[in-house]
Formats: C-alpha cells, structure tokens, sequence
C-alpha cells in the first residue's frame, strides 16, 4: 500500500508510471470490476468483450483520477514536503517522477483513452453508458477541482461510496449486459462501504492538516472520535447489508464466505477504539496514515473473499435478477 518504489533501486519507466498513477490501490477498482463481471455473467446478453473493455476504462480511470488529484492539490498549494501526501509516498511532482506539465498530459492521456472507449461501449449500449462514464468523470474531476471541491464540502466520502458501487459495478454490469436491474445497484453497495471506509481512515489520518486549511472532509466536520466510531460502523455495514442482501434473496447465500474476514474487522475495530499514536511502531512505512492501513487490510481481505462468494454464486447460481432499471 506504499505507493513506492524500492529506494535501492534505479526506477524504471513502468515502475515510475505505477507510482505515479498510484496503482497500489488500483485492486479496490478491479474487485468493483470482478464484483459486476461476477453479477453480470450468466445474464442474458452477456458479452465478455465490452465487459474486458469497461474493466480497461475503469482501471484507467482511477489512475487518471489519482493523478487529477494530485494536479489540482498541487495547484491550489496544498501538496507540500510537509503534508501527508508527501510523507507515506512519492509525490509525482514534488519527488521529481514527472513535471506538472508532464503529468497534465498522462491526464489528457488517460482520457482521451476512456473517451474512445466510452464510444465504442456507446455504439453497442446506447446512452445509459454515457450517463454512467460522464457521472464518473463529473465526480472525478470535481473531487478536487474548483469551484464544487467535493472533498472540500464534506462530501467526498459519499462520492467515493458511489463511484465505486453504483457506477462502477452498475455502468460495468450495464455495458456487459445491456440492462441493469435494481438488484444489481443494492448488490453494489457492500464493496461501497468498505472502499468509502479506506477513505474516512484517510481523512482521518489527514484531519490535522486539512482543518487548518478549511478542508471540510467529514472527520474534520464530526471530529476524531466520532468519525473514528462512525467509519468502524462502515466498515460492519459491509456485513450487515450482505445478510439483508442474502436474506431478500438478492444475492447467493455463498457471499455469506465474507464473514470469515470478521477477525480482521475486529482488529481494525480495536484500532479505531483508540487514538491515534503520538508516534509510529519501529519500520512503520505509512506514516503519518495509521487507520487507512487498518480499513485497506480490512477491505481488501474481505472484498476477496466477497468476490470468492460471487464467484460460487455464479458457478451455482441460484436465482436470477431481474426488474432493469433500463
């Protein structure tokens, strides 16, 4: 979850790209892929090639989005030696990995591909998927970007949950399949959860920096306690809504395998029962991020074990879902 590259070593320019564009945490955006593959493939009209090229547009995505990020954050001053994004990770500009202007052309990059696959998926599935791909850019962009500044405004947390549940599994599952029924949104939602916890931990981690910038994210407005309570709730609604999920029938009984992930959510529960330390453990590599690490580990063990659950679901599956939205 560094981000990083070995220091020992002379970084080369694939490993600088995979810096650059963050792809450590690019697993939480291909569970998102595999959570609607897994939901979409014995559907009726069912096509695995647009489903491989919405995979590819996706994935593209999230790295032009973390580089968006990283652009507009610099811009506005707020990227330095000395805030955390600096410190738990190479910064593309400030350590010298790519220039500002450099990195503004791998967005332009990036999107132009995402643009290109956007109209191919278009000429197959009609206009649901220019909704789905132009919702994803809005938010993208305007996370960071003025003048709406999401994460600025308390709500980037609840742009995170919705990106990576109901526009991504739900455009994913739409261009596989060509329709996407009801189910398949509130089937999205358990992996939400536990990607938008990985980001309330981050946010906490970050608190003491953002508050003197007026960066309103939701632990700077609620406060390390309650926002510390409130993302371990988060992190449990992942099971919760998987036993309402099973329970009405809209999804396999075989995701129920998530809940061997429980041991880990109670060692990141006890985490968050404490504050933060004053200082890190001996070899720490992620400092000063301490509850992101904790809500990472949680999702990612237990979003494979929620694909694992999918993945049996599909091969004996037991019900079909129906009702399209469209």
């Amino acid at each position: 979850m560094t981000c990083s590259a070995p220091k020992e070593a002379r970084i080369d320019p694939i490993s600088r790209w995979l810096v650059v564009t963050r792809a450590c945490v690019q697993p939480m955006t291909l569970t998102s892929v595999a959570v609607a593959g897994l939901l979409a493939v014995r559907a009726p009209g069912f096509e695995w090639g647009l489903f491989i090229l919405a995979a590819i547009g996706l994935v593209v995505a999230h790295a032009a989005n973390n580089m968006i990020n990283d652009y507009f954050d610099l811009g506005v001053g707020l990227d330095t030696e000395a805030y955390p994004r600096a410190l738990y990770a190479p910064h593309p500009v400030l350590s010298g990995l790519v220039t500002k202007a450099g990195l503004l052309r791998a967005i332009a990059v990036a999107n132009v591909i995402d643009a290109a696959i956007m109209i191919a998926l278009f000429v197959y599935r009609g206009w649901p998927v220019i909704a789905f791909a132009l919702g994803g850019l809005f938010i993208s962009v305007f996370y960071v970007a003025p003048p709406l500044r999401l994460k600025h405004r308390g709500l980037g947390e609840p742009s995170v949950f919705i990106i990576w549940g109901p526009l991504m599994v739900g455009g994913t599952y739409y261009a596989a399949v060509g329709t996407i029924p009801l189910e398949v949104i509130l089937a999205s939602l358990p992996y939400a959860f536990l990607v938008a916890s990985v980001l309330m931990g981050k946010h906490i981690d970050k608190a003491p920096w953002d508050k003197p910038e007026n960066i309103r994210t939701v632990p700077v407005l609620l406060g390390d306690s309650r926002s510390r309570a409130v993302t371990a709730v988060g992190m449990l609604a992942f099971y919760l809504s998987i036993a309402v999920l099973v329970t009405t029938g809209i999804l396999s009984i075989f995701t129920l395998v998530a809940f061997a992930a429980l041991p880990v959510y109670w060692k990141a529960r006890r985490a968050y029962a404490e504050p933060k330390p004053e200082a890190p453990p001996e070899d720490y590599p992620l400092w000063p991020l301490w509850f992101a690490p904790w809500a990472f580990l949680h999702a990612r063990r237990a979003g494979a074990l929620f694909v694992l659950g999918l993945m049996m679901g599909a091969l004996w599956p037991s019900q079909i879902l129906q009702t399209p939205i469209f």
